[in-house]
């Protein structure tokens, strides 16, 4: 009988609850008598508490909440003596945890390896989304020392984890950056039905989907988009969906950059209604000075679309390819975003194909064989 424990930061986190209900039906198909439990530290984070569960989609997998409140509201200590008290009362044969920030996790992680407990880390970091000093990389290198196996979003992960010593092979997963591919996909395919049958005429569209933040780079999007329809007479408009502090100060720079009449501002909405706003677009755009990964590429090219990404964000290098599914470009220089916004202005045509090679790009990153590969990697180091 295997025994597994995974340690994760906040239950209102809906496509990590898609994964660990895959991993959970995966593992009770196989063997009955192999458990699995969720640990949520708290319900969600302060930042994120508009994202909250309302119950529309659910998961089933075996979990248990140690704090009913915000993560930030729960100290070391507090996450320290809870995690410890499951963990003697669970006794886990692998201990799964999600990065290496959480210093009561860490302090889990050295505890297991005492008690003989094989351990998992999960990482979504890379080289590129913050800046670095040379103490904390030799901690997070004694850290990952102690770890059996990993797993990793995508390639930048795992690059960085390999700089930080971990061989390629303890890296038992490489494309862990999943959503609900099913989900997202029916409610496109839905919504694009719907507009098909109001047979009601829509402008062509780049949209954005994502909190309003600095790190989001937003204004130099707009300016980019304001300068390219300077000299474009098609009927090019820019959606911006989400919600967040930049947002009077974007809405007064498309008024001063002449381009209120093309830019939509819709505010936010939960994550299962994007693909209704994704059905109305033609390229989705992330122009993040910094972004781990991005998961609103995933549902973007889900839906079979190209997308324009900036290489700041972790999965540019899984997910784009250059000329074939879209671009990337360097957030400092707008001059290259401008061109791939053109580009698209002046080849509508290549919408449809590039859409074609971002559904074959974002296959291997499907929630059932990522959960089948982890299940796998369990179960290897338990033998």
């Amino acid at each position: 009988m295997m025994r597994v424990l995974i340690v994760h930061n906040q239950l209102w986190a809906h496509y990590k609850s898609k994964l660990f209900s895959e991993i959970y039906h995966q593992i009770e198909r196989a063997d009955p008598t192999d458990k699995l439990l969720v640990a949520q530290i708290a319900l969600y984070e302060a930042s994120r508490k508009v994202m909250q569960n309302d119950d529309t989609i659910t998961y089933d997998y075996p979990y248990k909440v140690l704090f009913e409140r915000s993560l930030d509201q729960v100290n070391f200590n507090e996450r320290r003596k809870a995690l410890f008290e499951l963990f003697d009362q669970y006794r886990p044969d692998v201990l799964n945890i999600t990065g290496y920030f959480d210093w009561a996790q860490v302090l889990l992680l050295f505890y297991a390896r005492w008690k003989g407990v094989k351990v998992v880390i999960s990482s979504e970091s890379s080289s590129a989304d913050h800046n670095r000093s040379r103490w904390k990389e030799l901690v997070k290198k004694m850290i990952v020392s102690r770890a059996n196996a990993f797993f990793c979003f995508g390639r930048t992960s795992a690059n960085y984890l390999e700089n930080l010593g971990v061989a390629p092979e303890a890296i038992k997963v490489r494309n862990a950056a999943v959503i609900d591919e099913q989900l997202i996909r029916r409610q496109y395919d839905r919504a694009e039905n719907k507009l098909a049958a109001a047979a009601t005429p829509v402008s062509r569209k780049f949209i954005y989907v994502g909190r309003l933040a600095p790190e989001k780079n937003l204004a130099t999007l707009l300016l980019a988009f304001a300068e390219v329809s300077k000299t474009s007479h098609a009927d090019w408009e820019l959606l911006l969906v989400g919600d967040g502090p930049e947002r009077k100060n974007l809405e007064r720079l498309a008024v001063d950059s002449g381009v209120a009449d093309r830019v939509q501002f819709a505010g936010g909405f939960p994550w299962y209604q994007v693909p209704e706003w994704l059905a109305q677009s033609d390229v989705l755009i992330l122009p993040s000075k910094s972004e781990p990964w991005g998961l609103v590429v995933n549902e973007a090219m889900v839906c079979g679309m190209p997308v324009i990404v900036s290489e700041s964000c972790g999965c540019a290098g899984d997910l784009v390819r250059e000329g074939s599914n879209g671009f990337t470009f360097n957030h400092t220089r707008p001059t290259d975003l401008e061109n791939h916004l053109r580009y698209f202005i002046q080849n509508p045509d290549r919408i449809s194909d590039m859409g074609q090679e971002s559904l074959k790009l974002i296959a291997p990153f499907a929630s059932g064989p990522v959960a089948g590969q982890m299940v796998q990697a369990y179960r290897e180091l338990v033998r």
